[in-house]
C-alpha cells in the first residue's frame, strides 16, 4: 500500500527512525482537513509501545477532520548537525502512517496525558495538578504506526 523510498540508501533503520520518535519534542501531525483539504498542526507528542499520543481540545478542526476520516500522517524532523567545514547541515526525518482515533478509556487518558507532560515538565507534581484541572476538558489521541520511513538528508 505504501511506496517504496526512492532514495533507499539514504534510508534510516526503524531503530533509528524510533530513536528520533523518542528524543524529539514535536512534529507535524496530518489529517484530511475539511473540503478534503490536507490539515496539518504542529503538536507535541510521546511515543509509546508501538503509538504516538497527542492532547487535543474536545472540540476543533483536529477532532472534525478524524471524525471524517482515521488515517493521518505524522513528520518529524531533527535538528540537524552542520560539519565545521560545510555549509549544509545533515538531517534525519520520520515519516509515520497509520490510524488515529480518540482514547475512551479513563485510565488509559490519565496515564497517556502523564506521560506527555513528564516529557515537557519536569515537576510530577505539576504535571498532576495540571492533570486534575484539565484532564476533563482534553482528549488523548492515539495513533497506531502501521508504516514508518525515515531518512538522512544532506541539505546541498
Amino acid at each position: 500500500m505504501f511506496r517504496p523510498m526512492r532514495r533507499f540508501k539514504q534510508r534510516l533503520t526503524d531503530e533509528e527512525c524510533l530513536r528520533i520518535l523518542q528524543s524529539e519534542p514535536r512534529g507535524v501531525l496530518s489529517l484530511i482537513g475539511d473540503g478534503g483539504y490536507p490539515y496539518g498542526v504542529p503538536v507535541n507528542f510521546v511515543l509509546d509501545d508501538g503509538y504516538l499520543y497527542f492532547h487535543s481540545a474536545l472540540s476543533g478542526h483536529k477532532i472534525d477532520a478524524l471524525s471524517g476520516c482515521d488515517k493521518a500522517s505524522f513528520c518529524v524532523i531533527d535538528k540537524g548537525t552542520k560539519p565545521d567545514d560545510d555549509w549544509a547541515y545533515y538531517f534525519n526525518s520520520v515519516i509515520v502512517f497509520g490510524r488515529i482515533g480518540i482514547v475512551e478509556d479513563d485510565g488509559e487518558k490519565i496515564r497517556r496525558l502523564r506521560m506527555l507532560g513528564l516529557k515537557y515538565n519536569p515537576s510530577a507534581a505539576e504535571v498532576e495538578e495540571d492533570i486534575r484541572k484539565n484532564a476533563a476538558r482534553c482528549h488523548i489521541l492515539a495513533l497506531k504506526i502501521g508504516h514508518m520511513t525515515g531518512k538522512r538528508v544532506h541539505e546541498r
